[in-house]
């Protein structure tokens, strides 16, 4: 009785698949395809904003590590919101909803910028971690399912798919590091032209010693150098006037443009938006119990602690110490186009190489960065290697979020939401640690704890794909879950 229950359940289960298959193809393969671009131009127009703004902290916003407290508290409330929120707002709102209302958490970040001071950046700050975690969650949850979807009515695996599609978004998301430095560089770089002749001569004779890897912050000559000049208030408002239009229009595209993912997922067996949310957060916490997510948190940690230190210490140490303020976003849009490029190519050259090559190749390139920043003593007329590395920086900072991300849900499947909420929990806390401890390290001390985590971080992968976990999730069958029509889409 069992065994023909069963297969009277496969038959009808088959039928049904078939049957959706000739009705939503090809035009619901586009219209997924719009969701995706659609979610990515969002988070394309919001974290130009926040990367703009971002960017900038180490620097606008240094007197008493204003700035990089503020990018503490930002991480640190990311790690509470990574444990406790992710789940319950998923299953309150629903992903679309949560992606459109936690971006809107992003923007009394850039309105404190009118008045930087401890009672206001501080609470913005924390508002931006509350929401993060569910803004990330929601989205990784939205690809991963819209992937098995798109398997369904496709001859590709939802294993290729996943990848192909978090490469698609992470292409827009890093281009954000491009318009939003080419906005800040463009309002703060202007007038300064006839700058930099005085200037150089000045800094070529002593950069060389007090910036890149020697940098200390509380290094009294740290004050004496011109690079590191305040740029004038009102271009720091009419910057963050811009940003905030833009994280506005970036919620409204979600609300406006995206369906809602009950379009693919109702019905669908083991996944964690079928749980209520006290029951999803006890299976966040309880993937901290299994071998495969402690091995992986080490290279989730440096994830995390590499942004920081790109964006903070990289930022403050060589590009504002050595080159100056105004050229920070000129530096970083060099890093948001390779790191573009690299997650939209990345899909395509792990089918020629496999993920370990690819993992192996940025370990010893990201290796290599740090150990060329060790021994380099960056100077003004040095302009084209402040490009160098940080467009090597972003390849590897690419294939680690890519790979990492569609790793991440592979190895975990139905449990997604947990999967990706405990991604954030670890890669903020690798985040709010090297802020907190940046102020008080000179630079070449953090690169060293960059290297071991580093070390570590990819030792915990090699063990993953040496007992060959991640070959048995591979699922040859198509995914088990139902499209809805449209006339039994609510929203």
């Amino acid at each position: 009785m069992t065994t023909e229950k069963n297969h009277n359940t496969t038959s009808g289960q088959f039928v049904k698949v078939q049957t959706e298959r000739a009705s939503f193809k090809p035009t619901e393969r586009w219209r997924i395809i719009k969701n995706i671009l659609l979610i990515g131009i969002a988070f394309m127009m919001n974290f130009t904003a926040f990367m703009g703004a971002t960017n900038l902290q180490s620097s606008i916003n240094s007197s008493e590590s204003l700035g990089t407290f503020t990018l503490a508290a930002i991480y640190g409330s990311l790690i509470f919101s990574n444990i406790f929120l992710p789940a319950l707002v998923i299953s309150w709102f629903g992903c679309k909803w949560t992606m459109s209302l936690a971006i809107l958490t992003y923007v009394p970040f850039i309105a404190a910028q009118f008045y930087p001071r401890f009672y206001t950046m501080i609470p913005a700050g924390l508002m931006v971690g509350l929401g993060g975690g569910p803004l990330w969650c929601a989205k990784c949850t939205y690809l991963t399912v819209v992937s098995e979807a798109y398997a369904t009515i496709s001859d590709l695996a939802s294993d290729v798919l996943v990848t192909r599609f978090f490469g698609l978004f992470f292409m827009f998301y890093q281009m954000a590091q491009v318009w939003g430095n080419l906005i800040s560089s463009a309002v703060l770089s202007f007038g300064k032209n006839e700058m930099i002749s005085t200037n150089m001569s000045l800094n070529s004779t002593i950069v060389a010693e007090i910036c890149g890897a020697n940098f200390c912050v509380a290094s009294p000559s740290t004050n004496d150098n011109p690079n590191l000049e305040q740029p004038p208030i009102e271009r720091i408002h009419l910057i963050s006037g811009i940003y905030v239009a833009l994280m506005i229009l970036a919620s409204l595209v979600i609300v406006f443009g995206v369906d809602s993912l009950s379009r693919y997922d109702r019905g669908r067996k083991g996944s964690g938006t079928g749980l209520t949310g006290l029951k999803l957060l006890a299976v966040t916490l309880s993937l901290l119990k299994e071998k495969n997510q402690l091995l992986i948190l080490p290279i989730i940690i440096f994830i995390g602690a590499e942004q920081a230190f790109l964006f903070a210490d990289y930022n403050a140490s060589f590009v504002s110490c050595a080159w100056g303020i105004s050229n920070i976003g000129y530096v970083m849009i060099c890093f948001g186009i390779s790191n573009a490029i690299a997650a939209l190519t990345t899909g395509s050259i792990i089918k020629l190489t496999g993920r370990i090559s690819v993992m192996i190749f940025a370990f010893c390139l990201h290796m290599g960065i740090l150990i060329f920043m060790l021994t380099w003593k960056p100077t003004p007329n040095q302009g084209i290697l402040f490009f160098i590395i940080s467009g090597l920086w972003g390849i590897c900072d690419s294939i680690w979020l890519v790979q990492i991300n569609s790793l991440n849900g592979l190895l975990f499947p139905g449990r997604e939401e947990a999967a990706y909420s405990n991604f954030r929990l670890w890669e903020s806390t690798g985040s709010v640690i090297t802020y907190i401890y940046s102020p008080y390290l000179c630079t070449y001390t953090k690169i060293h704890i960059l290297m071991i985590i580093l070390c570590i971080g990819i030792i915990g992968y090699s063990i993953i794909e040496w007992i060959g976990k991640t070959k048995s999730i591979v699922i040859n069958e198509k995914p088990d879950f139902e499209l809805v029509a449209d006339n039994e889409v609510t929203g």
